[in-house]
């Protein structure tokens, strides 16, 4: 099961993170965000995707950010359209492209469909006051009524508590791609607790 690291900001601490060699690590890119990245990301091993985090953002600034940063993959977290990931798509960038859902306790999975052909995989997340980090899951058991087979990323709330709960999702027939964290390993906002992050990992990569 690949793991998302999302929500790094600073030098130290997201050199500490990548030392645990994460799938990805996400940079959020939302002034309204208490993780809102802003400078130069330090070296960290090629082999972890740097992953750009935008919120109803202009193209241009997505891709200037891709550019800059040597992204390897972006995730919308706003109301992009359709016609919006079909023209980033457009674009000679590299790029994963993850297009996020919010869930509560219901979710109108037919919404997804025309999104399928311009996305590499969906993020469900937790529908909350706030663009991610609400700290909090949603009803996982909404996932049941998944109709596509496109691979997705399940975010929102998940920690050292929701262990078991992964272990479970992750043995059923659902497409899940990876597993995404965030406020659930914070000592405070964008300060990751490396040691919580550690036991988590051999957790879920052992199981």
């Amino acid at each position: 099961m690949l793991i998302k690291v999302c929500g790094m900001k600073y030098q130290e601490n997201i050199q500490a993170v990548a030392r645990l060699h994460p799938d990805y690590m996400g940079f959020i890119f939302y002034p309204k965000s208490p993780r809102n990245f802003e400078g130069v990301i330090p070296e960290i091993d090629e082999n972890i995707k740097k992953t750009g985090v935008f919120v109803n953002a202009p193209i241009s600034f997505v891709i200037d950010k891709v550019k800059e940063h040597g992204f390897k993959a972006v995730q919308l977290h706003g109301k992009e359209s359709v016609a919006y990931c079909q023209e980033l798509n457009s674009f000679d960038v590299d790029i994963e492209l993850f297009k996020v859902f919010s869930i509560k306790d219901e979710f109108d999975f037919s919404v997804l469909k025309n999104y399928e052909p311009f996305v590499n995989y969906f993020l469900f997340d937790t529908k909350g006051k706030d663009k991610g980090g609400n700290g909090y899951t949603f009803d996982w058991s909404v996932l049941k009524q998944y109709p596509s087979t496109k691979p997705f990323i399940l975010s929102g709330g998940i920690g050292v508590e929701e262990i078991e709960q992964v272990k479970e999702i992750v043995k059923t027939d659902l497409p899940i791609y990876a597993l995404d964290i965030n406020s659930k390993f914070e000592d405070e906002p964008a300060v990751k607790n490396v040691n919580l992050l550690q036991q988590f990992f051999k957790e879920i990569k052992q199981s």
